[in-house]
């Protein structure tokens, strides 16, 4: 698309039934975009995540600080959760990481080797979780600002394990195996040659790679794969971590600058062996109105294009 001529473009997802439309006559240069507040980290009393709050029937697991602190992550039990390993009709577990102990620190203000260490949780949550009898699902999501979803300020993200796969899941499968069966590749390693050299690639090393994909749902999306075709994280090897770790924090160092809320993804099925594994990061400043909810096309106002030009500066 020559975005200078301010055209708007349909543009279908590179290859599930998925559309968006890109409206650069409707965009803002990126550090022109109109800011939604996120959160103001202030110090509240009685967080129930800060150290010394924290429930001790919640806690499942705390790792070792290298900092004089009491810990570095902690991992608790969801007090309202949304599935439980007790519940046969809502069967699964549901789990709160506390990133830091420190409650002023957002994840994108942490250290890279407190990010290194958060990553290094999730694949010990991973690996755990997995063994449980009938999971075959297991989402790490982090919810930023209360506009992505978040209630509480302190930096932390969540982990979601169920029996079910979700039906967008089982769509993207279907559709995967198909591409699969007619051009005898994985699509998400021919993405990443697609986009290697393209306006569209953020960074990317000899471990990873970032882009915005070609048809963002949202404002300055960014998919971070790593290049090896692996399963989920608990493959990834040191060099991968650093450089996912390395990445994540820039470009979440970006949206914190400009104050957009985001919610980030890590998809693992059990079951399914021949997934790519990707994170998926999606800032939460545009806003989905009737067209969006209404037709399913949603609207994009933010070409990728310019979105990865902002985010790799």
């Amino acid at each position: 698309m020559n975005s200078s001529k301010q055209i708007s473009e349909i543009r279908k997802d590179y290859f599930l039934n998925r559309y968006v439309i890109i409206t650069p006559t409707r965009s803002k240069r990126p550090r022109e975009t109109k800011i939604i507040p996120a959160f103001e980290n202030k110090k509240i009393k009685d967080c129930p995540l800060c150290p010394g709050q924290i429930k001790k029937n919640l806690i499942i697991k705390s790792y070792p600080s290298f900092k004089k602190q009491p810990w570095s992550v902690m991992v608790i039990k969801n007090k309202y959760p949304i599935v439980s390993l007790t519940n046969q009709k809502s069967y699964g577990q549901h789990e709160v990481v506390i990133e830091t102990p420190d409650h002023s620190k957002e994840l994108s203000r942490l250290s890279l080797k407190e990010i290194i260490n958060l990553l290094n949780v999730y694949q010990d949550r991973t690996k755990e979780l997995s063994k449980i009898k009938k999971i075959n699902y297991i989402l790490i999501f982090k919810n930023y600002g209360g506009k992505a979803g978040a209630s509480l300020t302190h930096a932390h993200s969540q982990i979601f394990c169920s029996e079910v796969l979700p039906p967008d899941l089982r769509e993207e499968f279907q559709f995967m195996r198909q591409y699969q069966k007619k051009h005898k590749t994985c699509p998400y390693c021919d993405i990443i040659r697609k986009e290697e050299k393209g306006p569209r690639k953020i960074y990317s090393n000899k471990e990873m790679i970032a882009i915005a994909p070609y048809s963002s749902a949202y404002h300055y999306e960014t998919w971070i794969f790593p290049r090896r075709h692996l399963d989920n994280i608990v493959d990834l090897n040191k060099k991968e971590i650093i450089s996912l770790a390395i990445f994540l924090k820039k470009i979440l160092t970006k949206l914190f600058k400009i104050n957009i809320p985001y919610n980030f993804f890590l998809h693992q099925v059990i079951s399914e062996k021949n997934q790519h594994f990707y994170l998926k990061i999606q800032p939460r400043e545009s806003i989905w109105g009737g067209l969006e909810l209404g037709s399913g096309l949603v609207v994009n106002s933010l070409s990728p294009e310019k979105a990865a030009s902002f985010l790799r500066k």
